[in-house]
């Protein structure tokens, strides 16, 4: 595998093109939803408390609940109405898998007719695992990248020779990097999305087109199909890819709207709990100099905020994954790596 100084294209790996740092890469994709809300939760909370070098002593607001019934009803609200938007949302994702037998049949004709191209493409019948079916595209890919360099040494173009091998070189690197990311992967985690958007195919296809064309008089036509049997199996990898991410998006949102409602509900009895019981005698004293009320209304209000902080951790991966692969094809938005 080259080095990225060898690469004769952009970086391969996402986050590489991204041009993210390891801490915002494993905010925005990487870190495991539950544990990231988790650690967001206890952020707020540290946050939350700081408020006490603002205000050091908060005994006649308390005394006067003002501040809990303040809150705590609107938080109520809020969490009512929210988890209902989220779960309608949800619904409406659900019903898109419901149609009539008519849509249903032609969906079942649009995936055979694909799985039999893709059949004709590799050799293979189409596997029937996302990550197994990505990384026979990719070893198909590869596997015409190396009869391309074959090809390309029956001429004597040297300059051609040295890109097609730098060429082929990247592929096979990114080939190897990516095959081994989805190495007995399942679908439902994101790690076979993620390895799907380091396999940096629509730079490979540009790179094609380029060669074809800058090297057009010097091809004949073993290398015009060599590269016609390329760019094929590397277009195949763009709707592939774009179907398993909308299958795992579909996935996440439904975990998601699983567990904004199991959060919501602890959070609608702590909200209520908090709005009825709760005032300055309830818990007396201080720890740390700081009011045990004041711990109570910064816990509660932080356990009432974990359905927002669920909707925010997973909407953020969603998101973040939508927006790098807005384009399909030899399209490259970023324009530090054009």
């Amino acid at each position: 595998m080259n080095d990225d100084s060898e690469d004769p294209g952009p970086a391969n790996t996402m986050r590489e093109r991204a041009g993210n740092s390891r801490l915002k890469f494993w905010f925005l994709l990487k870190a495991n939803r539950l544990v990231l809300t988790g650690l967001l939760t206890l952020v707020f909370f540290a946050l939350f408390m700081t408020g006490i070098f603002v205000r050091p002593t908060l005994s006649e607001m308390l005394a006067q609940r003002a501040v809990i019934e303040s809150m705590f009803s609107t938080m109520l609200s809020a969490l009512i109405t929210g988890i209902t938007l989220v779960v309608t949302i949800s619904q409406l994702i659900i019903s898109q898998e419901n149609g009539p037998l008519g849509d249903q049949r032609q969906r079942m004709s649009e995936a055979l007719d694909f799985r039999g191209y893709m059949k004709e493409v590799t050799g293979k019948p189409a596997p029937a695992d996302p990550s197994a079916l990505l990384r026979e595209i990719v070893d198909t890919s590869e596997e015409r990248a190396h009869d391309l360099r074959d090809s390309v040494q029956e001429l004597d173009d040297e300059e051609l020779v040295e890109e097609v091998e730098a060429f082929v070189d990247s592929i096979t690197g990114n080939s190897e990097a990516v095959r081994e990311k989805l190495e007995d992967e399942q679908f439902g985690t994101f790690n076979v999305v993620n390895a799907a958007l380091d396999y940096n195919y629509s730079w490979k296809l540009f790179q094609i087109d380029r060669l074809e064309d800058d090297y057009q008089d010097a091809l004949e036509k073993p290398q015009f199909e060599a590269f016609d049997d390329l760019r094929t199996s590397l277009a195949m990898f763009g709707p592939a890819r774009e179907h398993v991410k909308t299958l795992y998006f579909q996935w996440e949102l439904i975990d998601l709207m699983r567990l904004i409602l199991y959060a919501g509900i602890p959070a609608l009895l702590v909200s209520g709990m908090m709005l009825t019981f709760v005032d300055q005698a309830t818990i007396p004293g201080s720890t740390f100099g700081i009011d045990n009320l004041l711990w109570l209304i910064g816990l509660s209000f932080s356990i009432t905020l974990m359905p927002f902080l669920l909707l925010t951790t997973y909407i953020t991966r969603v998101a973040t994954v939508a927006k790098r692969t807005l384009a399909i094809g030899p399209q490259i938005l970023r324009e530090s790596q054009r």
